[in-house]
């Protein structure tokens, strides 16, 4: 039976404050508000950089670099339901051993399967062959972009067929090699070939980039400690909520809430969990209004949103394959979108009534952003409905 009622508003007030949306929560250091989503989208690069200066009290998109590439405290890895994220690096071995691994092995058989109708016969010596090849390179080089490892171990380009139908392409199999390494958690993704908002990014061997490495730890072990960061940040939520993000079976997110005590509660919407010692109601979070980038970690949180986000918007606000675009907040609330548009200025679009409070907030964040991107102009990697409108 559920111990207590949580209502949509304290959930919105909860997020407020554990994602720092809430001015008193914003901090310059940048693993922190990494550790405070648990993990960074990565898949548009810009969303890393937006992400964090949205919750910054100065926002500095070199302090984005510095954790990056120069620390290297953070780190981009594949990882839950085959997306790219920034970690810090104890949850990023939580992630590799509760989530990754996972996939990496499809993504294995996958490409031992291409090189076989490729005419390689011995797919599994190749690819032993190749690892050690591609390793010994960016060990004694460094950081490599994919194109330069093909240009210098032109063996390896042997190109493969992947997919199938309307969706079949050809790739050069170190391509995909490197995609699988990362996945195995044996390269990683460093400074990118060119600006920031770039994705295009140079491998470097993660022994050398990552010398304490992802360790072993036990699969279960790391889905309870996966499970308990989420919660910490994202709950209450539903056990579809914690299955889908995490990309796991309903089996695997009953054992992991199960291994870490999760206490059901009763929402709005019906069942969900917290941690045993959150079952408390916190203090109600101070006002807030804040513009979040596409795929932002705080909008993409949760597969059932209806407490933070109209059913109505969605159509509006995400694309039709579910990516969220640029959105507006004013108290844990979703209430429109904003684009960057190329004369450098920042358009909003409201869905919701806002008092004039916000709206004013909201304005202060558009001249935030457009202050800290200067010359810089960006495509929205996945872009809402809504943008064609902002133009």
């Amino acid at each position: 039976m559920a111990s207590r009622h949580i209502t949509d508003a304290e959930r919105r007030s909860r997020l407020a404050v554990r994602h720092r949306l809430v001015p008193d929560r914003r901090t310059d250091t940048v693993e922190e508000i990494t550790g405070s989503l648990v993990a960074l989208h990565s898949t548009d690069p810009v969303t890393v950089y937006l992400s964090v200066a949205a919750r910054m009290q100065h926002p500095d998109l070199a302090a984005v670099d510095a954790a990056l590439y120069d620390h290297r405290s953070l780190l981009r890895h594949h990882s839950m339901r085959r997306t790219l994220w920034i970690f810090d690096h104890d949850a990023a071995r939580d992630a590799h051993h509760g989530a990754t691994l996972a996939v990496a092995k499809v993504q294995r058989r996958s490409l031992l399967t291409g090189l076989e109708a490729a005419g390689i016969t011995s797919p599994e010596g190749w690819l032993r062959s190749a690892t050690a090849d591609v390793l010994a390179l960016l060990r004694e080089s460094g950081p490599l972009p994919a194109r330069e490892i093909g240009a210098r171990l032109p063996g390896l380009a042997v190109p493969l067929t992947i997919g199938g139908g309307k969706y079949t392409a050809t790739q050069p199999a170190h391509t995909r090699l490197l995609l699988n390494m990362g996945f195995a958690g044996q390269v990683l993704r460093a400074r990118p070939t060119g600006t920031w908002i770039n994705g295009q990014y140079r491998w470097a061997a993660a022994d050398a980039w990552f010398p304490d490495g992802f360790g072993a730890l036990d699969v279960r072990e790391a889905a309870a400690g996966l499970a308990r960061r989420w919660l910490a940040a994202f709950g209450p939520g539903t056990r579809a909520d914690v299955a889908w993000w995490a990309g796991w079976t309903a089996a695997t997110t009953k054992t992991a809430l199960a291994d870490v005590g999760a206490v059901e509660v009763e929402l709005d919407g019906g069942p969900g969990y917290v941690l045993p010692d959150d079952v408390d109601e916190p203090p109600a979070a101070p006002r807030s209004f804040v513009l979040l980038p596409g795929l932002d970690p705080t909008t993409m949180g949760w597969k059932q949103r209806d407490f933070h986000l109209d059913p109505a918007d969605v159509p509006v606000l995400f694309d039709r394959n579910g990516n969220a675009g640029p959105t507006a907040w004013v108290d844990g609330r979703v209430v429109g979108a904003w684009h960057h548009r190329k004369d450098g200025t920042v358009a909003l679009h409201l869905t919701a009534e806002v008092d004039a409070e916000a709206r004013a907030g909201l304005e202060e964040r558009a001249g935030m952003i457009e202050r800290l991107l200067g010359e810089v102009r960006f495509t929205v990697r996945y872009p809402s409905p809504v943008l064609a409108q902002l133009q």
